[in-house]
């Protein structure tokens, strides 16, 4: 492991545990505090070049829920036709 890729690990392991018929890790308070999450929060996972990444928004969603407001805003009169 690079010196780089070594400052960037911020836990040594995460070990892999049975939660009824489901495995899972238990994210230390260190790594919460980084994502800026806690209990009951929601995490996406993404699949990246890397492996994968915890992102505590759905990036995507949250554009095209945008996109679709301003889009049903702009044609406000054409919604309610559709609605009737």
């Amino acid at each position: 492991m690079s010196d780089n890729a070594k400052q960037n690990v911020m836990v040594k392991t995460l070990k892999v545990r049975k939660f009824g018929k489901s495995l899972g890790v238990i994210l230390p308070k260190q790594i919460l505090n980084e994502l800026g999450v806690g209990e009951g929060d929601v995490l996406y996972p993404y699949r990246t070049d890397n492996g994968v990444e915890l992102m505590p928004k759905n990036a995507e969603f949250i554009e095209a829920l945008e996109s679709t407001r301003e889009f049903m805003h702009r044609h406000a009169n054409a919604m309610r036709k559709l609605a009737e």
